[in-house]
């Protein structure tokens, strides 16, 4: 019995287990760094929506403290305004995306002085209820 050709066989079964192998390993990490980058650049995109919107409502509250009288739109973005005895409160948003805007409130007393009571971004996107589940209801 020749054992020069049982060696040669098992040590090529064995080499191309492991070339095998190595190609799903490579494929997996290309696919896990293309999915990576991906979620980067949608992460990216995002951030950069948030601070221009901040930008631009900086540029309004620049406006508004400025100005004498609260105008109704300031930079193209419409302007709520309320007085409560000699506070007023002012409300205005900038979008961020189609699902978020930034949401800022202030209010600005007779002397002038401003307090920003809230600079959030809020989530503008109507809430739609998933019916699609057959639910028993016990009937």
């Amino acid at each position: 019995m020749n054992r020069s050709g049982m060696g040669v066989g098992s040590a090529s079964i064995i080499l191309i287990f492991a070339v095998l192998c190595l190609t799903i390993f490579t494929l997996i990490s290309y696919t896990s760094a293309n999915v990576d980058k991906a979620m980067s650049d949608i992460s990216v995109e995002i951030i950069q929506s948030y601070y221009e919107a901040d930008t631009f409502a900086e540029c309004i509250l620049a406006e508004i403290l400025d100005s004498d009288v609260t105008p109704d739109t300031v930079l193209g973005r419409d302007i709520d305004s309320e007085w409560d005895f000699d506070i007023e409160r002012i409300k205005f948003s900038c979008p961020v995306s189609e699902s978020k805007s930034l949401c800022v409130e202030l209010t600005i007393d007779s002397v002038g002085t401003h307090e920003i009571l809230m600079w959030k971004l809020l989530d503008i996107s109507e809430w739609e209820a998933d019916d699609r589940l057959n639910v028993w209801l016990g009937d």
